[in-house]
C-alpha cells in the first residue's frame, strides 16, 4: 500500500470558500513546490514535517473521524502520486472530496472537487531566501494553462489571496483569470472566484474583508472569510 508524508489530520469546520462551514477531516500532506512569503502553514511547505502513513490508515482516519466531507490540502498534495491512491481510498468509503491546490500541477481525479488557489505576485519569498527558491517559485507559481485543464475536467472555485489596499491588487485578480480563460473553452464564471484576505490574525482579515465588500460588488466576484483564523487564530488543526 502507498503511502504519504502527512503532517497533520483533524476534524473541524472548512473556513473557506463555496463550502464554508461544512463539517470536513483535513489530511494535510508535507511537501510544497512553492515558498509563499505569507505561507500560513510553514510546518507542510518551508520546513515539511510529519510522519509517512499509509493511504489505508489515513482512509481508516477518515472514516473514524466520522465526516462525509474530506479535504485534501497542505502543502501542495498534487505532488504527489499516492494522492490518488487516497483520493481512490476515500472515495469507496464514500466521501465527497475537495483537492486544495496551487493549480501548478496536472491531474484528473474524477468527481474531486478543485479548490485551486493561484499565487499572485505579492506571494514571493523575499531575496534572503536560502538556495534557488526565489527564482523557482517566481517560475512556478502560476501556471494558466495547468490551472485551465483543472477547470474543464472538475467541479471547481478560484480562491485569490489578496491585499485590497495594495495598487493593482485586482486587476492582478483580473488578469490572471483573463490569461487561464485563453486556454478555456468558456469563461469562468464570476461566482465560482473568491476574494480571500491575506492575513495570520482576526484583526486583519476582518479589515481587509471589510475592504474587499464594495470590490466583490464592484467585480460580481464572491468574498471568501477566513473562518478558521476568527475561531481559533493562526493555530494548527483547526
Amino acid at each position: 500500500m502507498s503511502s504519504l508524508r502527512i503532517s497533520e489530520t483533524f476534524s473541524s469546520v472548512q473556513g473557506e470558500g463555496l463550502h464554508l462551514g461544512v463539517p470536513s477531516t483535513f489530511i494535510r500532506t508535507s511537501g510544497c513546490n512553492l515558498r509563499c512569503v505569507w505561507c500560513d502553514t510553514p510546518y507542510a511547505s518551508w520546513n515539511p514535517e510529519g510522519p509517512t502513513i499509509s493511504v489505508e490508515s489515513l482512509a481508516q482516519q477518515a472514516k473514524e473521524f466520522g465526516n462525509n466531507h474530506v479535504v485534501l490540502t497542505g502543502g501542495e498534495p498534487m505532488l504527489f502520486d499516492p494522492i490518488v491512491d487516497l483520493v481512490n481510498a476515500l472515495q469507496q468509503n464514500g466521501h465527497a472530496i475537495t483537492m486544495e491546490t496551487a493549480g501548478t500541477i496536472y491531474r484528473t481525479l474524477p468527481e474531486v472537487f478543485m479548490s485551486i488557489s493561484p499565487k499572485p505576485a505579492h506571494s514571493l519569498p523575499p531575496p534572503e531566501t536560502p538556495g534557488d527558491w526565489r527564482n523557482r517559485h517566481e517560475k512556478t507559481r502560476f501556471q494558466p494553462d495547468i490551472i485551465a485543464k483543472l477547470i474543464e475536467e472538475h467541479s471547481y472555485q478560484l480562491k485569490f489571496v489578496v491585499k485590497p489596499e495594495e495598487p493593482n491588487s485586482i486587476e492582478e485578480v483580473q488578469n490572471m483569470i483573463s490569461e487561464v480563460e485563453k486556454y478555456c473553452s468558456a469563461p469562468v464564471p464570476l461566482t465560482n472566484v473568491f476574494l480571500m484576505p491575506e492575513g495570520r490574525d482576526s484583526d486583519t482579515i476582518n479589515h481587509r474583508l471589510r475592504l474587499l465588500v464594495p470590490i466583490c460588488e464592484r467585480t460580481g466576484y464572491r468574498l471568501a472569510p477566513r473562518l478558521q483564523i476568527n475561531l481559533f487564530g493562526d493555530t494548527r488543526g483547526t
